[in-house]
């Protein structure tokens, strides 16, 4: 469904509510994307139907400015009742250039000229001279022609499509709009249908719709940040989307073969039904069961490997999913494979400023070729066709016209504005980008499971996609447990231990794109432990606790997972740290970290994080490391793999001088870590070892 604008200028590049929005529903999801300019939509559009055409999809598209004039206007001009005759010759008069420039006014006013009277079309710029074209309506003596259609008569708020200027110029927009659909007509010709003039039973089927026709819902819908002209082109295309195909055809069918239709004129109270019946309600994919952490019985230390890969066996994303406009989605994760929807580059232009020119008229030796007037830039291209033999000036960017296969550097060149010459050979296609060489229509950009990167953005965006299908941020409690916890500003006494590790942990959860839930300290007793775990099932969809997991008198959070029966304690071989506590709280995973700040940051980078990324929709993720030499001897024994606190210096890695994990400034001093392997190793300085930078843990 398409909302079509009449301006003269491109839109602005921050999506605003006058410009081109075009509303895509499938059997899958509900997608929009913004246009700028009138010459950008098409080409998104004509893609479109290309990829629906190769995968043998029926594709019916709307358009929001009428398909045909009340009855006479098209046998005046052309001699025939026949609308679609109307938009030839329309598009064999209007220009609409790719910068939204175009004379609309001006064609009107000549249509005018023709017929007794003044009118019928009327609105233009004051600073237009323009004595055929009336400013307002009311000054108008022409009377051949109704002043709106029958289907318009049934509309209250419909403008007539004799109106050229301000608010509900739909005139305008029919000017502008049946030439670009005539063009479309031609270039798919015997693939395309036009309602209700032909009968619907083409692949692509182009109809003429009505924003507002289902108002309320679209009111609705509508927030106060929104922009209604993108909710109206997402609501239009899902309800006609939902209904039945038989009964969509019938719905196609109707109308008048002279004037037109607006389909689903006296449909409203039927569409608004379909919409409601085939709403979603939320999706999300079911809970963890509750056994899902237990381990074979007789197990005993765990091998960091075989840890994770049992976690990466028993987790699965918990979080819906819903769509969310592409400049919005930095950090969120792709439910869906992304889908092109348009070429990148959309069409063949030039890699370099220079001279473009047919190859086959070039050889071997000096060449010499007489130079066109006129260039080739980005955004402004030449419009007519480059004869073999002849040169042009190209810039950077900008599409080759036709005839150009080939361009030259310009500073390989010589030229006196006339002639341009240069020495051969060259290579066929030199200093030319291919259109689609770096993505084609329907090409996969991003998979599913990526967690987005603003350079994935761009990607996205050249794809032609304004919207992705995202998974909803994870949402993660963070807790401390212990008497013995204080708030940094707030331990006074000795006695008092500053809780370091929420402020570590709801910082990091935050760098990988999940929502941190701060439920703060809990004090040693078991009531206060299991509202906090209520209030973290009801808000959170995982939760990480530090502190009181162990056995002790007053470990309570262990006593209480072990009371639903899901806890489980993997004794992970690993250094620093210790037994993880896994379990189950409310249909929430639970994960226990150690209460030393050192163990729990490298148990949440080595096992937490690739979870609750998985838990969130992405992939698993396993850090990324190098080798390099070591500034440091170490003997170590085997049975546990061992993580130290290391920096890269002098293209070697150090680390720090204590190993001993009450040593918090050795995070802040570090980089990343040394990564030692499980069995026996003595290490010498300058043997290679295994580095694993922060930002390979997206810190």
């Amino acid at each position: 469904m398409v909302d079509w604008s009449a301006r003269s200028a491109p839109s602005p590049a921050r999506p605003v509510a006058d410009a081109i929005w075009i509303g895509e529903a499938d059997g899958q999801a509900v997608t929009d994307s913004y246009h700028r300019t009138r010459h950008a939509a098409m080409a998104a559009l004509e893609a479109r139907v290309s990829l629906a055409l190769g995968r043998g999809e029926r594709l019916l598209i709307g358009f929001d400015f009428p398909f045909a004039y009340p009855a006479g206007f098209a046998r005046t001009l052309t001699g025939t009742d026949d609308p679609l005759a109307l938009w030839d010759w329309l598009a064999e008069r209007i220009e609409d250039g790719p910068d939204n420039g175009n004379n609309r006014f001006e064609v009107a006013a000549a249509i005018n000229r023709t017929l007794t009277g003044i009118g019928p079309f009327w609105g233009r710029p004051a600073h237009l001279d323009l004595a055929d074209l009336p400013t307002h309506g009311s000054t108008r003596t022409c009377t051949l022609f109704a002043e709106r259609r029958e289907v318009e008569q049934r509309l209250k708020s419909t403008q007539p499509c004799w109106k050229l200027y301000t608010t509900g110029s739909v005139g305008s927009q029919a000017l502008l709009g049946l030439p670009r659909l005539a063009a479309l007509r031609r270039r798919f010709s015997g693939q395309i249908a036009v309602s209700p003039f032909e009968p619907a039973d083409a692949p692509i089927v182009l109809a003429e719709i009505f924003p507002t026709l289902l108002d309320k819902v679209v009111r609705a819908r509508t927030g106060s940040d929104d922009i209604r002209d993108r909710v109206q082109v997402r609501t239009l295309a899902e309800a006609f989307r939902a209904l039945p195909p038989r009964r969509l055809g019938e719905m196609l069918g109707e109308g008048d073969p002279v004037e037109g239709w607006i389909l689903g004129i006296g449909h409203t109270d039927e569409l608004d039904a379909a919409l409601a019946e085939s709403a979603p309600g939320p999706l999300a994919p079911p809970p963890l069961s509750d056994d899902c952490f237990a381990l074979p019985r007789g197990t005993d230390w765990t091998p960091v490997d075989t840890a994770l890969a049992e976690l990466r066996a028993r987790i699965r994303p918990v979080t819906g999913t819903g769509d969310i406009a592409v400049a919005e989605a930095e950090g969120r994760v792709l439910a869906r494979d992304a889908v092109a929807r348009r070429a990148h580059p959309p069409g063949a232009n030039a890699a370099v400023d220079g001279y473009g020119f047919a190859h086959a008229a070039t050889g071997a030796g000096p060449q010499e070729l007489p130079l066109l007037a006129g260039r080739a830039a980005a955004g402004a291209p030449f419009g007519g066709r480059v004869p073999e033999g002849c040169a042009l000036r190209i810039l950077t960017g900008a599409l080759l016209p036709e005839g150009v296969d080939t361009v030259i550097l310009e500073e390989d060149t010589a030229s006196d504005g006339e002639r341009i010459a240069f020495h051969g050979p060259l290579r066929r296609g030199a200093n030319t980008r291919r259109a689609g060489e770096d993505i084609a229509p329907a090409d996969t950009v991003l998979p599913a499971g990526r967690r987005l990167t603003p350079a994935d953005l761009a990607t996205l965006s050249a794809a032609g996609l304004g919207r992705v299908t995202v998974h909803r941020p994870l949402r993660v409690a963070v807790l401390s447990t212990g008497d013995e916890l204080a708030e940094g500003g707030d331990a006074d006494s000795p006695a008092q231990t500053v809780d370091a590790n929420r402020p570590m942990l709801l910082a990091t959860l935050a760098r990988w794109g999940m929502v941190p839930l701060d439920l703060g300290i809990v004090p040693d007793d078991p009531d206060a432990v299991r509202a906090a775990l209520d209030r973290a099932a009801g808000e959170a969809d995982a939760i990480l606790t530090s502190g009181g997991a162990s056995a002790g008198d007053e470990d309570h959070m262990s006593r209480l997972l072990s009371e639903t029966g899901s806890m489980a304690t993997w004794r992970v071989a690993l250094k620093p740290g210790r037994p993880l506590a896994l379990g189950m709280w409310g249909g929430v995973p639970v994960f226990g970290l150690p209460g030393n700040p050192v163990a729990a940051f490298v148990c949440t980078l080595i096992f937490a994080r690739p979870a609750l990324l998985r838990l969130a929709g992405a992939d698993w993720a396993a850090p990324e490391g190098f080798d390099l030499p070591a500034a440091f001897a170490k003997r170590k024994k085997p049975g546990r793999r061992e993580y130290l606190r290391a920096r890269l210096r002098d293209g070697r890695a150090e680390v720090f001088a204590s190993e001993g994990s009450g040593r918090i400034t050795s995070l802040s001093w570090a980089e990343g870590l040394v990564e030692l392997p499980d069995g026996a190793a003595e290490i010498a300085e300058g043997d290679p070892v295994r580095f694993l930078p922060y930002g390979s843990f997206g810190l």
